[in-house]
């Protein structure tokens, strides 16, 4: 029976010897330092992200330092001093005391951890951290630490030497913690060299020696031999499987899961079970002086055997455990946790056609995108931990030009082109992060992820589609707005292309309602007379039916201007495509069938009960966006913070949760009077908004490549915005009743659902608009599939150091100022010598006393003169702007290293502080003490 009074007086005992000099108190000060100095690195400041990713991606080499240095004196002086038989003759067993011993050494590891806790402190001054995943990274620092410690033990047994206790414990640590960058080549090669070895001492061994000492060479023998055949079978297993199973059980891979804030059970077992082995091991060492010479072979075979058999027990509950998806995610808005959705899906995946994901992710990204990065890698680990076998996750790091880079781009996950400001100036990096999910149905293909991507949705739905032999079909309507065709297909047939099957519909003739479950129109009001019958038609069977219409569909115009908006007429036959005759002779075209009612889709309103002006917009004085203030109104940002908290309907599934959607020069629609259909507006204008007719925002042009009359929007100074105090509708959906079947969502946008739209999804990390989660929404809600509805609404917070983005925010401030100043000073010197020239040409002019001969070369020369002068006077101020915009932003950029290098001093000064002010004080308490125990009589006189 385990006496804790005896565990407890070792345990004092060996605590109170560390602390009792100098050395102790300085390697923890140097592990603080050590541990401060790499969470606050320069990479810590580029990431912008509050949490420990740089401390926890080297805190395994930093345990490399920390436990030899703590564990090398626990045998080792022992035996240096000679008190080890001294203790072990004490009425103490051996396991107690080991504990005893492992308990103390893990006490003054706690200790330095504690100290190094100062920079939760300094994370918190500077930033928001999410406290919750804090805690889970520092357990996870603990408890590793707590691992190698029993393996320090191991190393200090072997040796009398503090120094060679040190170097062997480093050599033993570094086994688990570099496990994972090995390869099977390598350990099969070492393991037949040490092989080797044994077997060559055994033969010389038996060869040479007595009858005992042939013995034990026969057993070095079999030792060598046994070392040989491991080596080289180990050389011959594929390194996919290293891969796979060996190198997921390296230390730093194991503190992953704890540093994004989860504590899973496979980790906290495995951390556990390898500090069993280490300390059963340590107790066979220490053992050894109960075994007689004649005893050390069989004995020491004996534990061999039992070494061995422990090692297969615990790997074997280590992979019993590894299918249980026991994880507790400590982060404070659950980013790990799976919805009920994804629960019940991968529930329902058949372990006969399990699936793979296979994300290829750069292992470097800018800072907008380490959010995302570190959160898709979160979860694709728990995909994998919770589905077990059903679900298999590689995660590859996808270098430039290399063979990981080859295989993306096989499955069309090419790197995306993305602009960071980095030391002042603009860069741009090629990044992958992409997914492709496959199984024996089908597969999905997750281009790029970006961060304003719903990263559990992406998956889960990528995981269900290749899941299930049968998707749903979404129609895509042919129009004048070629969704399908034209220059290729719109992005958001690639996103729903991964949800459902897509087929083009024509409505030259009856549309089928059985061919499909959803049919998406975007610009119906481009239909001619008979598909406009044919069309309506299908709305009015109460077939779902999602439509875009717009007034000014700016997404589609080319460089001359809009040409599809429904008020004008169709596009000659061949459109863009039709060759050099459109710029020639495009005039004499015969132009397209004319558009239903003229484009006023007026069948289409009528079966809805709708009022839609086909040439009028809304717009909208409300703009968070300060940074585009220059932004014209017509650009609609919907968003309940404009004052009117039904912007946004929370009453609808497809809007509810929703913070902000973006329509750009949208139309409005509203119920006709005495209407008995249900019409449920979803998007709404703010209150301090109006309306504009058609001559009022825009300026006629041409566009040579459709051959057809184009408009281009006016300036805002042109327009005279009139509010009305309206909040107009852009969206509703209209159903019917038992007596009219009906149901449509209508938008009065198509810019909406354009590809700019997903473009600032996947490349603006500042513009996380909702326009992709809208249509999406309203796809699956027609569909009468409401799975993934609430997956997309999870927008995790982003937690950045706030500290240090005001003081950086105030110097860009400055900066631009001053760069708006030296454009201003530019501007006026480029005035002045247009003015001096101005000046000599109207002098010219009003000499009277010159005939027209003389007055016209006199200017013309003047003319020549002042264009050579004001061409180098130009070309010299825009030299100067330039240089002092180049001094602006290098004296900004200073400004801002300067203060992260401020931060990162004071957040490397701060944590030794307590340590160090701990260890001042027990010297001072020893030497009152000291002083207090001499006798008075020994004291020299004062």
């Amino acid at each position: 029976m385990l006496r804790m009074h005896v565990v407890s007086a070792v345990f004092r005992r060996n605590v109170l010897s560390y602390f009792s000099g100098v050395l102790g108190y300085l390697f923890i000060v140097v592990f603080v330092v050590a541990a401060a100095f790499l969470a606050f690195s320069p990479q810590f400041f580029t990431k912008n992200a509050a949490n420990l990713d740089q401390l926890t991606e080297w805190f395994p080499m930093l345990l490399l330092f920390i436990v030899p240095a703590i564990t090398m004196n626990v045998w080792a002086d022992e035996r240096r001093q000679g008190t080890d038989e001294l203790l072990f003759t004490m009425p103490a067993t051996d396991v107690e005391i080991l504990l005893g011993k492992y308990f103390a050494v893990l006490a003054v590891y706690t200790i330095a951890l504690l100290f190094s806790a100062a920079n939760v402190g300094v994370l918190m001054w500077i930033g928001q951290p999410d406290l919750g995943q804090v805690f889970a990274t520092y357990f996870g620092y603990w408890i590793a630490g707590a691992t190698l410690l029993a393996a320090g033990m191991v190393a200090s047994s072997l040796t009398s030497s503090a120094t060679v206790a040190f170097v062997l414990g480093v050599v033993i640590c570094a086994v688990p913690v570099f496990i994972g960058h090995l390869s099977f080549g390598f350990i099969g090669v070492g393991l037949m060299v040490a092989g080797g070895l044994a077997l060559l001492a055994g033969i010389l061994r038996t060869v040479t020696l007595t009858s005992g000492d042939s013995r034990r060479g026969i057993w070095t023998i079999v030792l060598g031999v046994v070392l040989l055949l491991a080596g080289a079978g180990i050389s011959l297993l594929p390194e996919a499987l290293w891969q796979d199973v060996v190198a997921s059980v390296g230390v730093p891979q194991q503190l992953q899961d704890f540093g994004l804030g989860l504590l899973p059970l496979t980790g906290i077992l495995y951390f556990l079970s390898l500090t069993g082995f280490m300390l059963y091991l340590n107790l066979v060492l220490i053992a050894r002086r109960h075994w007689s010479s004649s005893q050390q072979t069989s004995m020491g075979a004996q534990f061999a055997v039992r070494v061995v058999a422990l090692v297969v027990a615990l790997a074997g509950v280590n992979l019993l455990v590894s299918h249980a998806s026991t994880t507790a995610d400590l982060t404070g808005e659950n980013l790990y946790s799976f919805s009920e959705t994804t629960s019940r899906l991968l529930d329902d995946i058949s372990s006969e056609r399990p699936v793979t994901i296979s994300a290829f992710i750069s292992p470097e990204v800018p800072r907008d995108y380490v959010e995302v990065r570190t959160r898709l890698i979160g979860l694709l680990r728990q995909y994998g931990r919770e589905a077990g076998s059903r679900v298999e996750v590689r995660i590859v790091d996808v270098e430039p030009f290399s063979e990981q880079a080859e295989e993306a781009e096989h499955y069309g996950i090419s790197p995306r082109r993305v602009r960071s400001e980095r030391d002042g100036r603009q860069i741009t990096e090629n990044v992958f992060m992409g997914a492709v999910v496959t199984s024996s149905y089908d597969e999905v293909v997750i281009p790029f992820i970006g961060p304003g991507t719903p990263v559990e949705y992406e998956l889960t739905r990528s995981i269900s589609t290749v899941s299930n032999a049968e998707r749903a079909t979404v129609g895509i309507l042919t129009t004048d707005a070629q969704v399908l065709s034209g220059g290729g297909e719109w992005q958001i047939v690639t996103e729903l292309k991964q949800q459902y099957h897509v087929k083009e519909v024509s409505a030259d003739s009856p549309i089928p309602a059985d061919e499909f479950d959803v049919l998406l129109a975007v610009l119906p009001s481009s239909l001619t007379a008979p598909q406009m019958e044919n069309f309506v038609a299908h709305v009015q069977s109460g077939a779902p039916v999602l439509i875009f219409d717009d007034p000014f569909p700016l997404a589609m115009s080319r460089g001359s201007g809009v040409s599809l908006a429904p008020r004008q007429p169709k596009p000659s036959p061949g459109g863009a495509m039709g060759g050099m005759g459109g710029m020639f002779g495009g005039m004499n075209q015969q132009q397209g069938p004319p558009k239903a009612s003229e484009g006023r889709a007026t069948s289409l309103m009528q079966a809805l009960d709708t009022a839609w002006n086909y040439d009028e917009i809304a717009w909208d004085a409300f703009n968070p966006h300060l940074e585009f203030g220059d932004i014209p109104p017509e650009y609609l940002f919907i968003s309940p913070a404009s004052g009117l908290s039904g912007a946004i309907s929370t009453s609808s599934d497809i809007t509810s949760g929703l913070q902000e959607v973006v329509a750009i020069y949208a139309g409005t629609i509203r119920p006709r009077a005495g209407s008995n259909l249900k019409f449920q507006p979803l998007l709404r204008t703010g209150t301090n908004s109006g309306l504009l007719a058609w001559d009022e925002f825009t300026q006629m042009s041409f566009d040579f490549a459709s051959r057809s009359p184009a408009a281009l929007p006016k300036s805002p100074d042109e327009i005279l915005h009139v509010v009305d105090a309206d909040a107009h509708v852009l969206a509703a959906h209209i159903t019917g009743n038992d007596s009219r079947k009906l149901n449509v969502v209508y938008v009065a946008d198509c810019d909406l659902i354009s590809d700019w739209t997903f473009a600032q999804r996947q490349l603006n990390p500042e513009l996380r608009f909702d326009n992709v989660t809208f249509v999406l929404n309203a796809v699956d809600v027609l569909a009468g599939d409401t799975r993934y509805l609430d997956l997309r609404k999870r927008r995790p917070e982003q937690r950045t150091l706030e500290e240090v983005e005001k003081r950086t925010a105030s110097f860009k401030a400055e900066r631009l100022a001053k760069e708006e100043e030296a454009d201003k000073a530019a501007k006026q010197k480029l005035e002045d010598a247009e003015a001096r020239f101005e000046k000599q040409r109207k002098e010219i002019e009003a000499d009277e006393t010159l005939d027209p001969r003389t007055r016209e070369i006199m200017l013309a020369n003047v003319s020549a003169t002042e264009r050579r002068r004001l061409k180098v006077d130009r070309a010299n101020i825009d030299n100067e702007k330039k240089y002092q915009i180049d001094q602006i932003k290098a004296e900004t950029e200073r400004e801002i290293r300067e203060t992260e290098r401020r931060i990162m001093y004071m957040a490397v000064a701060i944590p030794p502080i307590p340590a160090v002010l701990l260890g001042i004080i027990v010297l001072l308490l020893r030497l009152y003490q000291e002083r207090q125990n001499i006798s008075r009589e020994r004291l020299a006189p004062q």
